[in-house]
């Protein structure tokens, strides 16, 4: 193996009929499809960050994260506790680690990211790191809605977006209005 070939080790999880696929490098969890992403998705994903990958799957190397994502579907985990490697910029970074602030089974407005990272009129510049988060459900975009609470938005469909925030809610015990627009 050529020394400067990283190793992204993969495997598939399975939900009801829901398929998702999860990476990792040797630093954490660095890409996780949703059910309407294929596993060319992750590919493209991994060789955009690391062109020089050798994916590898490792159910074993995976299962870690695979628990906590099945725990939280369960709704007996409120925090994910794996080491992340999402990579991105210094903004989406910034935008990833608040967006991890954001309280299970709560919701923010763009608008409301925007101001905790510091930029106020970034609206639009938060709603881009949003869709490029490569690790949805461990860094909870979901839990990012418009204005008035309606629903907007996401990679894995306005559907997936509310089933994700009724979980919490019902785990949580928490029942606010939530719109689909």
């Amino acid at each position: 193996m050529n020394s400067d070939q990283e190793v992204i080790y993969w495997a598939p999880y399975s939900r009801g009929r829901s398929q998702f696929y999860l990476s990792a490098s040797e630093r954490g969890l660095c890409s996780l499809t949703l059910p309407n992403e294929s596993f060319i998705r992750l590919e493209r994903q991994i060789f955009k960050r690391y062109p020089k990958a050798r994916m590898v799957r490792s159910d074993d190397r995976l299962a870690s994260y695979i628990r906590e994502l099945d725990e939280y579907f369960h709704g007996i985990r409120t925090r994910f506790e794996s080491p992340l490697d999402p990579g991105g910029t210094p903004f989406q970074q910034q935008v990833w680690n608040e967006l991890r602030q954001i309280p299970y089974g709560q919701t923010r407005s763009y608008s409301e990211l925007a101001d905790a990272v510091r930029r106020p009129k970034a609206v639009r510049a938060v709603g881009v790191a949003n869709a490029n988060n490569p690790l949805p459900i461990f860094v909870p975009c979901h839990r990012v809605i418009g204005k008035n609470a309606k629903l907007v938005g996401y990679r894995g469909g306005i559907d997936l977006k509310s089933e994700l925030l009724e979980l919490e809610r019902q785990t949580n015990g928490i029942r606010t209005s939530i719109r689909a627009e």
